[in-house]
């Protein structure tokens, strides 16, 4: 434990830290697919199409927003809330067909404190459980990691579970339940927090690019080990 001259407690020596330089507008290219700036004459077409396959919308259910009835709609929510600086909306392309197929962002961008959140994550049918999914996740954390920030966070409704399992899947350790946090389309929610410190990410970069080597993939697509068995050990707290 580090004391000052007083004999009282304080946090460890972070010497010569500087503030962290902002996330750039700019790609982000991996192997099975590509992050752009999210745009919408670029992008919301595309987008529209991948998510109305889900026909029941139930993947907006934890957002603040949609589904929405129309890709004018879509279009004029994108130029609304998605163009600026913070949150930072990307687009998510398929490799392969080069179709966007679904978005995620920064968001409450600290470069004084060096935190940065993911978050707004929407994946369309098209892009859900495939290796771009969880490649996209990699290529932004290892992006925020190298412009050196010390904190990744995300955060979700606490009653979506299946955000949480996947918090915990990518690395991101449980910090715990801010109750009665927001109230969104009408109803409370309890806010779950998580997340990655810039002396875990070593590891967990590791164990992402052990998860996307091809040769952890058999010749019907089937993951020899998976993404849990590498990150599980390296969780500081599970919840």
């Amino acid at each position: 434990m580090h004391r000052n001259e007083h004999g009282q407690p304080i946090g460890f020596p972070v010497p010569d830290w500087r503030p962290c330089p902002r996330p750039a507008r700019a790609p982000l290219a991996g192997r099975y697919c590509r992050l752009e700036p999210l745009e919408p004459d670029r992008h919301g077409a595309t987008l529209f199409a991948a998510d109305a396959e889900d026909r029941d919308g139930q993947s907006w259910t934890y957002l603040a927003y949609g589904p929405f009835a129309s890709l004018g709609e879509y279009a004029d929510w994108i130029r609304r809330e998605c163009v600026g600086e913070d949150p930072l909306f990307f687009a998510v392309l398929d490799a392969a067909g080069k179709q966007a197929v679904g978005v995620a962002s920064y968001l409450r961008i600290a470069p004084a404190a060096g935190s940065i959140e993911v978050g707004h994550i929407h994946y369309s049918p098209r892009l859900q459980r495939t290796r771009a999914a969880t490649e996209a996740m990699y290529l932004m954390m290892e992006y925020a990691f190298q412009l050196g920030y010390r904190r990744y966070e995300w955060k979700c409704d606490a009653c979506n579970l299946p955000s949480r399992a996947a918090a915990q899947r990518l690395g991101f350790s449980f910090e715990g339940i801010f109750r009665q946090a927001l109230v969104y389309r009408g109803r409370n929610r309890d806010t779950a927090w998580y997340s990655i410190l810039d002396t875990e990410w070593p590891a967990l970069r590791a164990a992402f690019e052990t998860w996307l080597d091809p040769g952890n993939f058999g010749p019907e697509g089937g993951q020899v080990v998976r993404l849990s068995e590498l990150t599980q050990p390296l969780l500081a707290r599970a919840g």
